[in-house]
């Protein structure tokens, strides 16, 4: 005997589609096998379900109006297209019975209407060479995906809502069965009408288009820790794209590019600069203000210093990165500027100054002279 699907359902023959729905939610509920363990429940179930794939889709449901039982199952369900074990029904059922994972222990074809997280983004940021020693806050501006605040979201007109996607009956998948001589395979692909949502907008939201999200620009303050150094990645919680489906946002991830510096360079935890002397500073020693990265500071020049001597300036460094309060050393190069030229005046000075001492390496005049007192 011929099924009538409206009747089935209990609908008129111009029913729309919230009162087809409305209807098989009522008595899927009521059959539903872990609800209902009467006999025959199952079976009751399975049409109902039937029913509701047929008249929900306006393609099948006009086959169906114009061809009756057989307009429908010479279509899709006439080459072992699975009604049974789609899974559509399974949205309606997943937040009323735990664990339900449709007909026959199937438990694929779920609508993946859960939140997403939004994307991680990264950002590289330059840092002056003493905004890597000291830290500190600092203002950046990231292009980034928030949620929509009209539609709160949802991607739909305020006012609006989503429906069941006809395509895939809310599984978020659709399944071509193909018979072969060796029997039916069947093959399982993202719904290309919903995009594997399960639902379909029916009017998008104008301001963001239907997506939910609008591209926006951000200004944000962070905070540099000292010590950072080239290559170095922050994490900014929940600062990365805003989730879809009201889902957790990701998290922006800056990289550290520390700019070179005209005067310091850095050696791990240390900072190094050189400073230049005269000859005559080197010989009779001196003092004399360098610029560190806290400012000027006087050290004292030794007598006799040699060309490339290394002062060390201790805790004048970088602070160690996660330990502000230990920090590296600050290490000077002496640079000694021997003249190549000089006047008169200077050159009958040095050359009594070079008889009284003698010619320790053997060699006469200034250039003697000058070579043994700077000898390593």
């Amino acid at each position: 005997m011929a099924v009538d699907y409206y009747e089935m359902l209990g609908v008129a023959r111009d029913a729309d589609k919230e009162d087809i729905k409305r209807a098989y939610r009522r008595l899927a509920r009521k059959y539903h096998p872990d609800v209902n363990k009467e006999p025959g429940a199952e079976e009751r179930f399975k049409e109902i379900n039937r029913a509701y794939e047929i008249l929900s889709e306006p393609e099948t449901r006009a086959r169906y109006d114009r061809f009756g039982e057989a307009g429908v199952n010479t279509g899709a369900g006439g080459a072992g297209y699975d009604y049974g074990d789609m899974g559509g029904f399974a949205d309606i059922f997943e937040t009323i019975f735990s664990g339900f994972g449709g007909m026959g222990g199937a438990t694929t074809g779920r609508r993946r209407t859960g939140p997403i997280r939004g994307d991680d983004l990264r950002l590289d940021l330059k840092l002056e060479f003493r905004e890597a020693v000291f830290g500190g806050e600092k203002e950046i501006r990231i292009p980034h995906l928030e949620s929509c605040q009209t539609c709160k979201g949802t991607g739909a007109k305020p006012g609006t809502g989503a429906r069941t996607c006809g395509t895939c009956g809310g599984s978020g998948q659709v399944r071509r069965a193909t018979r072969t001589p060796f029997g039916s395979f069947a093959q399982v692909s993202v719904c290309p009408t919903c995009n594997g949502v399960g639902e379909v907008i029916e009017e998008k939201c104008e301001v963001c288009g239907g997506a939910g999200r609008r591209q926006e620009t951000k200004k944000l303050k962070i905070t540099i820790p000292p010590g950072v150094d080239n290559g170095t990645r922050l994490r900014v919680a929940r600062e990365g794209d805003a989730g879809t489906r009201n889902g957790p946002p990701g998290d922006l991830y800056v990289y550290l590019f520390v700019e070179a510096d005209a005067e310091f360079k850095r050696d791990n935890i240390n900072v190094e600069s050189d400073v230049g002397i005269s000859y005559l500073q080197a010989i009779l020693g001196c003092r004399l203000r360098v610029n560190t990265v806290d400012g000027s500071e006087e050290i004292t020049i030794p007598p006799g210093t040699q060309p490339n001597t290394v002062l060390t300036l201790e805790n004048r460094g970088v602070p160690k990165l996660g330990n502000p309060v230990s920090r590296g050393d600050h290490l000077i190069t002496i640079k000694i500027a021997i003249p190549t030229r000089i006047n008169a005046e200077e050159r009958e000075l040095l050359e009594r100054l070079a008889k009284i001492k003698g010619d320790s390496h053997g060699k006469g005049g200034i250039e003697g002279f000058l070579g043994g007192l700077f000898h390593k």
